[in-house]
């Protein structure tokens, strides 16, 4: 299996990293291939400011990253939860990078597209200072239904399976121990 892990994280030498390099460890475990992108270390306009058609005419850091995702059968996602919300560097990678002709295409005649990604599974990891009941019961769960349904379900990517890591902010590091354990073994089972 070909695997490929995203850092959403724009700020470097946290936790997420730490999340990335378990999952990364678990994978090779299971014999896959796995490349990573840091959106932190990508040179790329975070503003969609014009209509890039599959593809043409992007920075080359995101040509490579689109290859990555054509290349990959599974997507691990790792971002902070920032305000209810994805980092604004993964919103921007998002809008450059998953575009029509390249993760989806609109068919004349049809209220939703093709789903170029069919075929491939999705993990999501999540971190947070928020306990998970609020999250999910009070705010309903925004970042992950924006990520999960809004962007990787409508490019045909299923199933996208979620982990919520919470809370971060004073958490032990016996608890950030068992995550990492845990993530590791996600990765080892390739899913």
């Amino acid at each position: 299996m070909n695997v490929l892990i995203i850092n959403g994280n724009p700020r470097g030498e946290s936790y997420t990293d730490a999340l990335c390099n378990a999952y990364k460890t678990g994978a090779l475990k299971a014999n896959a291939q796995v490349k990573m992108i840091q959106l932190r270390a990508l040179d790329f306009d975070l503003n969609l400011t014009r209509d890039f058609q599959e593809g043409k005419d992007l920075e080359e850091d995101l040509k490579e990253a689109i290859e990555y995702l054509k290349w990959c059968d599974h997507i691990v996602w790792v971002h902070p939860l920032w305000w209810a919300s994805i980092p604004a560097l993964m919103k921007g990678f998002i809008d450059r990078a998953f575009l029509s002709g390249v993760t989806y295409r609109y068919e004349k005649g049809k209220a939703l597209p093709e789903q170029l990604l069919k075929g491939k599974t999705a993990r999501i990891i999540c971190t947070s200072d928020s306990p998970k009941w609020y999250y999910k019961f009070y705010l309903g769960s925004p970042a992950t239904k924006q990520l999960k349904k809004g962007t990787l379900e409508f490019c045909g990517v299923r199933p996208v399976r979620t982990s919520y890591i919470a809370p971060i902010r004073n958490s032990t590091e016996n608890f950030r121990k068992k995550w990492l354990d845990k993530v590791t073994s996600l990765g080892q089972q390739l899913i």
